[in-house]
């Protein structure tokens, strides 16, 4: 079997939760001053990049961070270019912790327009997910942010994901659609309906071989979306944390059978860099378990 044939059936056989260490450019000081480590740590970007590998890669490599409890991780351009214990970072995830990874694209949002942020264009796409794919990366991560029910918006974001989508499809990956609604909305019931008549809708013009993932806010009624997750071309719905408290997002995703996490900010909440090893591992398990439980809803 080859590696994406081992990849794709470990999504559709096996348990587990996607951790999302996506974090990019502009995202990276908010993640490592929650880590305890402030801005006056470094000077430039490539220390601040230095820095937040250190971190991302004394999370991989802990013993709480397993392929039994972590089917999936997010890696961003920066982190799939360095490496991990002398080997790739996404060969290190697979061939050593048996997790799967995916590579964040998306280069950031467009302004709000239509109660939505499309995502800002791609250049250069196509080298990138070459690149990707000479490492055994599987899959893609892009994200779109729905603030309102506006049904201009949310069809003209959808179909934006959906057409990047399928260039990804041909290339070999599978892409993680990830039109996120923002937890605050006013309108987020009102979104949600919108959204999940523009992905059924979106999903049923796929192609048989056009496999993708989709990643949603968690909803506000238990198993909303269960018409994406039954869907043939969907190999897994995941959702985000969105800025829940760590035990309201595993409540509600527990709520959503067949639904699992692929949450960022709640997963190394409780981590920081002068932690001695065992308790950071403790820490971390600690943190890994709920998530993994709820996800096996």
């Amino acid at each position: 079997m080859q590696t994406f044939e081992k990849q794709l059936n470990r999504f559709k056989t096996e348990l587990g939760f996607i951790a999302a260490l996506d974090q990019s450019g502009g995202s990276t000081p908010t993640a490592l001053k929650t880590y305890g480590v402030n801005e006056d740590a470094y000077s430039n970007d490539e220390e601040m990049f230095n820095l937040v590998h250190a971190m991302r890669s004394r999370t991989i490599t802990s013993p709480s961070f397993g392929g039994d409890r972590v089917i999936g991780a997010i890696l961003f351009e920066n982190t799939l270019d360095r490496e991990i214990e002398g080997k790739a970072s996404s060969l290190y995830l697979w061939e050593e912790k048996n997790i799967v990874p995916f590579l964040k694209v998306d280069k950031g949002l467009e302004a709000q327009a239509d109660g939505v942020q499309l995502m800002k264009d791609i250049p250069g796409l196509d080298a990138l997910l070459k690149k990707a794919k000479a490492k055994n990366v599987f899959g893609t991560k892009m994200r779109s942010v729905i603030k309102l029910a506006d049904p201009v918006g949310i069809q003209k974001l959808v179909e934006q994901q959906f057409n990047v989508a399928k260039q990804i499809c041909a290339a070999g990956l599978v892409p993680i659609i990830e039109p996120e609604i923002d937890i605050h909305s006013p309108e987020k019931a009102a979104a949600e309906a919108l959204l999940k008549t523009e992905l059924l809708k979106q999903l049923d013009l796929l192609s048989n071989n056009e496999l993708v993932m989709l990643k949603i806010s968690l909803p506000e009624s238990a198993n909303f979306y269960q018409e994406c997750v039954a869907h043939p071309n969907v190999v897994k719905v995941v959702a985000l944390s969105g800025g829940y408290p760590i035990e309201e997002a595993n409540n509600r995703l527990t709520e959503n059978n067949g639904v699992i996490a692929s949450f960022s900010r709640v997963l190394t909440n409780n981590l920081f860099s002068g932690q001695a090893d065992i308790d950071f591992n403790a820490a971390l398990s600690a943190t890994i378990e709920p998530i993994y439980t709820a996800s096996k809803t």
